[in-house]
Order: C-alpha cells, then structure tokens, then sequence
C-alpha cells in the first residue's frame, strides 16, 4: 500500500491556472470608494507592480511562470501528497484520506508559493522595499525570504495579538532580514487612531493592511504586498491543486471531497480551484472551504462591496464580509482572523460552486493533536480546521453507508506555533460566539459603500 506520491523537479508546473476563465459568472469588478466605478490598471499602480496588476485583471486561463521563479520554487517544491494511512486506522473508516503537505518550504506553509513571485515582480520593476502585514506570521515569514533570496527590503506589520504569542514568528522574520512590528504602531496615521480608540487592542489583520497600505504609497521606491485574497494570490497558488491532480493520478484516485482552511482565501484555492476546474466541466466534487467559528464572514457574513482594511484604503471589494472593522476574537489561528474572503472564493460560494463550513477552535485543536499522534506532523492552527472537517466527512460517510476518497491542505507546520498547543493543553483555549446583533450591526453599516 503505498502512501506517499512524489513528483519531481521537472514535473513542477510550468503555468499557474486562473479559474475566472472557466468561471460561469465571472467575479464582479473592484470598484473606487468615491466614484463606486470599476477600477483600472492605473488606480492600482501606486500599490503593486503593473505585471501583478495585468494578472490580477487577467481572464486567461493559463498564465506562464517565470523561469526564475520556477527556479526558486525548487528550493522546497513539488510538495509531497501523502495518505494519512494511519489516521484512517484511527478513525476506523474505509475512507481514503490524502493530504498535500506545504509545510516543507522555507516558512513551513503555502505562502512562499506567491511570496516569490511577488518579490520577483517588484524586483523586475526597479523596487526596492515591500510593506505588508501578517497574521499569524507565516505570509510575513514566506515575504521575508522572498525578499531576501531578490535583494529587497521587507516591513512586516504583525498582528498584535500574533506579535505577542508567536515571538518566534517574529524571530523567523528577522533571521531573514526583514523589519517587524506590532499593529497597530505609532508609525502610520492608522495606527495611531486604532491606538487612541484603545491602546490594549489586539489589532487585526485589516488593521495591519491600513498601516502596510500608508507605508508604500507615501514611497516611490516602495509597494505593497497581500498574501491573500486578491486574484493574483489565489493565481500563484493553483501550483498546489495542480500537483496535486497529478499525485492523485499516480494513486489511482479522484477526490470525492477537497478540503483546505479559509482566511483570505489562498489556501483553499492553491488546492481547490485545478480540481474544480473538473466541477465545473461536469465531474461530481465538494469543495468545503473551513473558517473558524470566531470569524464566520463565509457562513454568517453577506456578500456585498466592502474594504479589505480598517481605514477604507483599498478599493471596494465584492466578497462575503462581517464588515471591515470587525474584531475577531484573538484565537491562535491567526490567519484566519480575516474579515472578509476574496472575491474570487465569494463569487463560487454565491455560486453554489463551492461550500463553507464554520469550527470552534477546541474542535480544531483535538483534531489537530490527534493528527500529530497519527501521522507524526504537528500542524499549523489554521490547517487544524482543514483536519477538523476531514474528520467531519468520515463520520459523515459512516452515516451514510458510502466510501469517499478525501484530499485536504496541510497548508503548513505548528512548530512555531507550540505555545497554542501549551495552552490547548492547560486548558486555557475557549470556543468563542457571536450574536446575531454583533453581526449584523458591523454588516449593515456598510449600505452607504453600496453602489
């Protein structure tokens, strides 16, 4: 019985796949918050290199990548797909359960995926700094490298709440010699009104994209960097799903059900979108995107224009949403404590194309420290949520009487991430709620950014 399918150096995909081209209703556009009218290239040069802009615009289905980014992505890829053999055993189930593995890279996740060519782009344009923010820690880590292995300089705006649990995170980013800091910061006029509203704030991810956004647009040799959500991101991660499809050829089978968490949305498209290219084309396939139950804009928020930051910075973006100031609670999977979900993702899930599943992170947790005890990998807080719903569907399929051949995202390592699971297990992680008037008050003040 085999469990694990390699590929090797030559076999790493030599396009990224953009599923807009195969998309029935195609995304709608970004609109400019004060003429509410789409947005062109132009609008969007101040934040990112002009060829990002031309993919995050592109509708086709096929983009080409770049020999040097080819080249660098050999550092850690193909990622391996491995059957979780022993976690089946565990639970019992005649299900087959596979997961590609992304914690092999240098940042121990996904991220490095678009970090390198980002990094590559601005460097092809004569940039020399790149700003963004971070989570949890790992899009910050993955830029870092990037940015190293092309000679630019890096400004990560961490998280608070990460910043103050993770400090190896932080660690991480220096050893690759980029400059981190708290968000909110006395640094950026964002910051400093997030801080006098209240100097104890935990921040936010949308927080940290203002400070990151004010950085790079008062800089000409600077430009901004998202390690999710938009079109460009979702794009450079597809490299997942496509290996992916060629590993599961090699096993002989086709996913039933593809799974991976949901905080902006890259994950859950790296891996998802090359098999829901087949969905749509007609083959029977679930694709359940996992967002913790302390940030549901996927399960409870509505789909309609809003900001992907704090301060109203970006564009209008069309995307199931809690409201861009919306405080998520400071849960360990910082990742995923986004307020909305790409445009992209929320076009499919409108769409019925895709499903979306919500999970209290003690869920998570247990299913988390389950799979380290059978499979010997200790995963990252966000794929906890991925593991949760695999378990989900096994239990599932035991209801129903049928087999199913499940796939999910191991979208990274939690070996920087131990003191979560410390606290897991001295008790100290509680599940976290909102009520539906916590909800909707944040959603409805956003009827005025309508067009």
């Amino acid at each position: 019985m085999e469990k694990k399918f390699l590929l090797t150096e030559k076999e790493i995909p030599t396009h990224w796949y953009n599923i807009v081209a195969d998309m029935p209703n195609k995304p709608l556009p970004p609109l400019h918050p004060a003429t509410k009218q789409p947005l062109g290239p132009d609008d969007l040069a101040p934040l990112f290199p002009m060829e990002l802009i031309m993919q995050e615009v592109s509708s086709d289905r096929y983009v080409e990548i770049p020999e040097e980014v080819r080249e660098a992505y050999k550092i850690w890829r193909p990622t391996p797909l491995i059957r979780a053999i022993n976690l089946e055993k565990t639970l019992g189930t005649d299900c087959h359960i596979y997961y590609k593995y992304e914690g092999t890279s240098p940042s121990g996740s996904h991220k490095p995926n678009t970090a390198i060519p980002q990094a590559y782009y601005n460097k092809k344009q004569g940039v020399k700094r790149i700003t963004t923010e971070t989570g949890a820690g790992q899009w910050g880590t993955a830029l870092s490298f990037a940015c190293k292995h092309f000679g630019l300089e890096c400004d990560v705006y961490m998280v608070r709440i990460s910043y103050d649990q993770k400090p190896y995170r932080k660690s991480l980013m220096n050893t690759f010699g980029a400059n981190v800091f708290p968000s909110p910061s006395e640094r950026t006029n964002a910051g400093r009104i997030a801080l006098g509203a209240d100097p104890n704030t935990p921040g936010s991810l949308g927080l940290a994209i203002s400070e990151a956004i004010e950085m790079a647009v008062g800089d000409e040799e600077t430009k901004y960097s998202l390690g999710s959500v938009l079109n460009h991101v979702l794009l450079h991660q597809t490299i997942i799903g496509q290996e992916a499809e060629k590993q599961m050829e090699q096993a002989g089978e086709f996913p039933d059900v593809v799974i991976a968490p949901l905080g902006g949305g890259s994950n859950f498209a790296g891996l998802s979108f090359p098999f829901l290219k087949h969905k749509i084309a007609g083959k029977s396939l679930r694709a359940i995107a996992v967002e913790p139950a302390s940030c549901p804009k996927l399960t409870r928020g509505k789909f309609m224009y809003d900001f992907g930051d704090a301060q109203g910075y970006t564009p209008l973006l069309p995307m199931y949403t809690l409201g861009h100031t919306f405080k998520p609670a400071a849960i360990h999977a910082g990742g995923l404590r986004y307020h909305g979900a790409s445009v992209i993702c929320s076009q499919l899930l409108k769409d019925g194309l895709i499903e979306a599943a919500a999970i209290q992170q003690l869920e998570c947790f247990e299913a988390g420290v389950l799979f380290a005890r059978t499979e010997g990998i200790v995963p990252a807080p966000e794929a906890n949520h991925g593991i949760a719903q695999v378990i989900r569907e096994v239990n599932r399929a035991k209801e129903e009487g049928v087999k199913k051949t499940i796939l999910f995202n191991l979208c990274g390592h939690g070996f920087v991430d131990m003191a979560a699971y410390d606290d897991y297990f001295a008790g100290k992680l509680v599940n976290h709620s909102f009520t539906d008037e916590e909800v909707t008050s944040e959603i409805a003040s956003l009827a005025a950014l309508q067009p």
